[in-house]
């Protein structure tokens, strides 16, 4: 990969969580860095724990030097790349984050979400945190070893006090005043997977919803204001009512796989997202898809290399529209340059623990 922006990449990887069990013992876990135009992935410390789980990774769009990592003792920042780093919070004892989100109109309000499932807010750029109880919300099966979490939190651009969390399997929850309270908005989910036998799916449990409530990411568009985009384990789905009901955006009209793990909108034109498409949680390969029309239509973009595991993210560049990378869970990493014509694999180490998070900055 080669580029003239100083743009570097950071890739979270942990330890496998699952019913397929855990990489192997000696991996090497933690967030790795790749300058652009590099070929050596670099594992960051200077402050970071040890053994370091890395589950989400978030460069904030109003400072690309600035970026926090959601880890299994809780949120990190560095303000120089990743050269140093700073616990935050969002409490003082251990708390695994699964997600972090910038607000996009308040640059020095931050949200963090949990494992169980929790969500912190801090209005002064991560000095103290405060931690909303309505945000908790149990377990609905049995998940043994699975520990429910918030995977993504997104905010409304066009109405700031309308947040979303996705929940990995416990579906969505809303709030309205800016994230003091939540509730819950799974119920039309939890519907269909009762009503149409073909959004049943359980693997970890003996629930039927399980798939339908294994929620990974979801988002909002400016050019599309209180509509929600989620990925699910059963594809990808559309809200027009602030995640009231979901309809199904039949994904699979366009694609031979539809485990849905990333959803993202272009930080450069609002009616293009990209989407993350695969075979299962821990399958043999995945895809990056690309929609121009808010969804209605999509066509995968990633093309010349072998994917060779789950594409568990994909990560838009927030300066340049032609770069777009992703990376599949097994340590593989893929970039374009010139908006997907040609890609470019760069592997992270080989003992690598596996992928979680991406993010471009």
């Amino acid at each position: 990969m080669s580029g003239n922006d100083p743009t570097h990449l950071y890739a979270g990887t942990a330890r496998y969580r699952g019913n397929t069990g855990l990489v192997a013992d000696d991996s090497v876990t933690g967030l790795f860095r790749l300058r652009l135009g590099e070929d050596r992935w670099e594992r960051l410390g200077n402050g970071l724990p040890e053994d370091c789980e890395v589950q989400c990774v978030t460069v904030d769009p109003n400072d690309h030097a600035t970026v926090y990592a959601g880890t299994h003792d809780g949120l990190w920042r560095s303000t120089d790349r990743g050269g140093r780093w700073a616990r935050i919070g969002p409490d003082d004892a251990p708390v695994q984050v699964w997600a972090v989100t910038v607000h996009p109109t308040r640059p020095r309000t931050l949200f963090a979400g949990t494992s169980p499932v929790g969500i912190w807010r801090s209005d002064d750029a991560g000095a103290t945190w405060r931690f909303a109880p309505s945000s908790v919300m149990p377990d609905r099966m049995e998940m043994g070893q699975f520990v429910n979490r918030v995977m993504r939190i997104a905010v409304d651009p066009a109405h700031p006090d309308e947040i979303y969390a996705a929940l990995e399997v416990c579906g969505v929850i809303r709030s309205l005043d800016g994230g003091e309270t939540w509730t819950d908005c799974s119920a039309d989910l939890l519907a269909k997977s009762k009503q149409e036998p073909r959004y049943e799916s359980a693997i970890l449990t003996a629930s039927t919803s399980e798939g339908m409530l294994d929620a990974h990411a979801l988002c909002v568009s400016p050019a599309d204001p209180r509509a929600v985009l989620l990925a699910v384990r059963m594809g990808l789905f559309r809200s027009e009512d602030r995640a009231e009901t979901w309809r199904d955006l039949d994904v699979g009209r366009f694609s031979p796989i539809t485990y849905g793990r990333d959803i993202r909108v272009s930080p450069h034109d609002p009616r293009t997202l990209y989407a993350c498409l695969s075979t299962s949680a821990n399958g043999p390969t995945g895809s990056i898809l690309r929609s121009r029309d808010l969804g209605r239509s999509w066509a995968r973009i990633d093309h010349g290399h072998e994917v060779l595991s789950t594409m568990m993210a994909v990560a838009p560049h927030p300066r340049d529209p032609a770069m777009i990378f992703g990376a599949a869970r097994k340590g593989q990493v893929f970039g374009t340059l010139d908006g997907g014509e040609s890609w470019r694999e760069t592997r992270l180490p080989e003992k690598a623990g596996m992928i979680y998070a991406l993010a471009a900055g």
